[in-house]
């Protein structure tokens, strides 16, 4: 027996550990990392090391299933605990990771990802001979996590009360962990804590002396690499021993070591992300003769111990999952990293000693930033996740215990896509082909590519692309499928080895397939599968539309079936294409086009093949508006598309009544009813008078505003709407007749539209004048003459509106306004009469207009 694991600092918490785990068949552990929670807890459990205070192993051994969130970890887990055991793996600690077991029949501990947890309850729900599960590193809120406990504590309920199960986090955040494995309405789980050896870290505020931009999508500005990869440097001279340096990305660990290549003299630059070679890992998480620089991904933070760490370099991004649900778009972007996370950097520069960390942001920035993490499954595209539901029994995750419920429109898109696959029924019931998707461990889309795809090109061929596929390639090899698969196939570097292990963990899903190869040619193989897997990204290039088709080795940009525009980077092999297949791309914030990063190139054919229930045969009958112009009219055709790409067009001669009308009242609600109809002044005075009426009284009287009119268009435009056919038909309607159909004639209040609301008003002088309804109040526009005598406004709408009265000169233009005819007589008129009087001579100017008669003549001449 190895002693180190005699100082574990969670050797003194096992005990109590124990005992919750014994009265309560689930625990919650907090300890921090470096306390011997991923490695000695499970030896502990199993019965393979002794308790504290004994000096022997006790017992027979207990099988435990150990699970953590990434590979890396899981071999990191394994390698550690056998090496506590001095023993090798294998024997009995093992590990599975997917397409890669190394494990045997003296096995008690294994270490597996949680994906393979999640394999094995969907294949034996009991989980026999398993004593306990550890689900490891659960403040992550990964989302394979949440639904493996989810399913685990399903099977307490239904299945093994006896089975245990321990929540792992390097947080001391458990409340939400022990409230979910008490179950509901029960007192929560134990929680026990482990005190870890913390020693101080100082904080090291290092912003950068320049402004840097802020990340966009996958992009972070070279401007803070310079900085992080100075900042290292400046570690290196002011701080003694290793230096771990938290990046958001492969790519980005990269980018920095290039920076750092001048060091490699005096300094070990090791690279710890999930692609890197198993020899970099090992000396990443072994102690070396020389100082190192461990530039590392999140798989650091609390998953691995990287030991002799006395500084950390943090750049303070992390890579978290989104998806554009309309546009079919899942991918990595980079955000700011949470608070919780940059006390978890942090604290690996004091795990063995006092430590430093430099943080490469200003202290004020950690005002904006998130207290936590956001939780997987509020932004991840949950087509897998809802498919394991589906498959364990609970469609829609109903009855799931979840700590966080998944957003409803996430899982409605997610319930679409395993429709469309045929994963699921209507009623979102698991269904035979769902299941042997899901047994392929793949996401959903990739399983039906491999499944059908197997038909199509053959088994060996599909295994191939689709591991392409579903073990990102590195960006270096291109964004051609075609040329990315000869290069790993003729390549030996790591990512080749995992590709050929996942090539053949994947035909063992698909022995049983046929080889129909005549179906497509092989050059058309990989388009064929990634329009299997995402047929709403197959895409045509804008040019073919015209004469003119994308050069080879242009930026090209697409139009993919889902309506979203892709482009291909300048330099780009797939740029000459007419179609492509799209497996890879993202969407720069702002941005409205998505950047191709992988693809494959197929023909029409193909493209009709992948995805038949995207193709339509239809009429298109719309209100368009013709290029340089600004009058629309009804353009009608028959369309063949595959999406929102339009393979063949028609001119329709006789158009679907129902299109026509749909299209005429879209060139209504485009170009407005005011502005297409025709409107002379009868029909304009009576959309006023009615519009009066509506304002003053309300019901019964209509609204005729443009949208009101719209709106029930079915009731004053016919007959006349149902025969148009044209622009020109709905500028003929005989819009004074129409806008009549709206009269309240129910009820008889249509007979007092005179009455309530005049077109014209008798004066005194027996003229009759036509009202001005346009304004909000009605006016009435009349010479002063034609007046005499009158000692008050009409009313108008049974006596709620006054008539205003623009008295005009005997020139017709403007002199008074009022709407007290009285007042105006007594206080007004004789500033008026002396103004006027001498420029209008001829006219009668009466010192009493009261009692002087109306006229709308002149003054006999003497």
């Amino acid at each position: 027996m190895n002693p180190a694991w005699l100082d574990l600092p969670v050797r003194g918490a096992v005990p109590e550990l124990r005992r919750a785990l014994d009265r309560r068949g689930t625990a919650v552990l907090a300890a921090p990392p470096g306390t011997g929670k991923t490695t000695l807890v499970p030896l502990v459990l199993a019965g393979l090391v002794p308790e504290a205070g004994l000096d022997a192993e006790t017992g027979s051994p207990r099988r435990v299933l150990v699970a953590e969130p990434r590979r890396l970890a899981v071999r990191a887990a394994a390698r550690r605990m056998a090496w506590l055991l001095r023993e090798p793996v294998g024997e009995r600690v093992g590990f599975t990771v997917r397409g890669e077991r190394k494990a045997g029949p003296r096995t008690v501990v294994e270490v597996v990802t949680t994906g393979v947890l999640l394999q094995r309850l969907q294949r034996d729900q009991e989980l026999a001979g398993v004593e306990t599960v550890v689900l490891d590193e659960c403040h992550e809120r990964h989302l394979d996590a949440d639904t493996a406990l989810a399913f685990l504590l399903d099977v307490r309920a239904t299945l093994r009360p006896d089975l245990q199960v321990l929540c792992a986090s390097a947080t001391s955040d458990t409340d939400a962990w022990a409230r979910l494995l008490g179950g509901a309405g029960q007192i929560p789980a134990p929680v026990v804590e482990s005190e870890g050896i913390q020693h101080p870290v100082e904080v090291v505020w290092s912003p950068p002396s320049r402004p840097v931009r802020a990340p966009e999508g996958l992009r972070v500005d070279p401007a803070l690499l310079d900085h992080v990869a100075a900042t290292v440097r400046r570690a290196l001279r002011e701080r003694e021993g290793d230096v771990l340096c938290f990046l958001p990305g492969a790519g980005e660990i990269g980018r920095v070591a290039e920076m750092l290549a001048g060091l490699r003299d005096s300094v070990d630059v090791l690279q710890l992300h999930g692609r890197a070679e198993s020899a970099v890992q090992e000396a990443a998480l072994s102690s070396g003769a020389r100082r190192r620089v461990v530039l590392s991904t999140s798989v650091a933070e609390s998953s691995l111990t990287v030991p002799g760490v006395r500084s950390v370099v943090d750049c303070g991004l992390a890579r978290e999952p989104r998806t554009d649900h309309s546009r079919g778009l899942a991918t990595l972007v980079t955000v700011r990293a949470s608070l919780a996370t940059g006390r978890q950097r942090a604290g690996r520069a004091g795990r063995e000693a006092p430590g430093t960390v430099y943080r490469c942001w200003a202290q004020f920035e950690d005002a904006r930033a998130r207290a936590m993490p956001t939780p997987e499954i509020m932004q991840a595209d949950l087509t897998s996740f809802a498919l394991q539901a589906a498959c364990w029994g609970s469609p829609g995750a109903r009855g799931l215990a979840l700590l966080d419920l998944p957003p409803d429109g996430a899982m409605a898109a997610a319930r679409d896509v395993l429709t469309a696959l045929g994963a699921v029924d209507a009623e979102g019931r698991v269904t035979k082909r769902g299941v042997s998707i899901n047994r392929t461990g793949l996401h959903p889309r990739l399983g039906r590519a491999l499944l059908d795809g197997a038909a199509l090109v053959g088994a060996r061929q599909a295994a191939e692309l689709v591991a392409l596929l579903s073990e990102e390639p590195p960006r270096a090899l291109g964004d051609d499928l075609a040329a990315v698969h000869r290069a790993a196939a003729a390549g030996h570097s790591i990512y080749a080895a995992h590709w050929r292990d996942e090539v053949r963990r994947l035909l063992g899903h698909i022995e049983s397939a046929g080889n129909d190869r005549s179906a497509v040619s092989r050059a058309a193989a990989g388009g064929l599968v990634v329009g299997l897997a995402f047929p709403e990204r197959i895409a045509r290039a804008r040019a073919s539309t015209g004469s003119a088709k994308p050069e080879p080795g242009a930026r090209a940009s697409y139009l993919m079936a889902s309506g979203t525009a892709a482009d291909t980077a300048p330099g780009s092999a797939l740029s000459g294409a007419e179609w492509i297949a799209v497996a890879i791309a993202d969407r720069p914030a702002g941005s409205p086009a998505a950047r191709v990063q992988l693809a494959a190139v197929l023909d029409e054919a193909t493209a009709r093949r992948c995805a038949p229930p995207l193709f339509t045969d239809r009429e298109e009958v719309r209100w368009a508006v013709p290029a340089g112009s600004r009058r629309g009219e009804v353009a009608a055709r028959r369309v063949q598309s595959l999406g929102a790409i339009e393979l063949t067009t028609k001119p329709l001669a006789a158009p679907a009544p129902a299109l026509l009308r749909a299209a005429l009242l879209e060139g209504l609600a485009t170009e407005t009813v005011s502005e297409l109809l025709t409107w002379p002044a009868e029909a304009t005075a009576l959309r006023q008078r009615l519009a009066f009426l509506h304002r003053v009284l309300g019901q019964p009287w209509p609204q005729v505003d443009d949208q009101a009119l719209l709106a029930r268009a079915d009731q004053w435009l016919e007959p006349e709407l149902s025969r148009a056919r044209r622009r020109a038909d709905l500028e003929r309607i005989p819009t004074t007749t129409a806008l009549t159909r709206l009269l309240p004639w129910t009820g008889g209040a249509a007979g007092r539209l005179d009455e309530l609301a005049p077109e014209r008003i008798t004066v005194p002088s027996g003229s009759r004048i036509r009202v001005d309804y346009s304004a909000d109040r009605p006016v009435l526009a009349v010479k002063i003459q034609e007046l005499f005598g009158w000692d008050a406004a009409p009313q108008l709408a049974d006596g709620r509106v006054t008539l205003t009265i623009h008295l005009l000169s005997p020139a017709g233009r403007p002199a008074a306004i009022t709407s007290d005819l009285a007042s105006f007589w007594r206080d007004g008129y004789r500033a008026v009469r002396a103004d006027l009087r001498g420029r209008y001579p001829r006219h009668p100017w009466p010192e009493d207009p009261t009692a002087a008669q109306p006229t709308r003549r002149l003054n006999h001449r003497k």
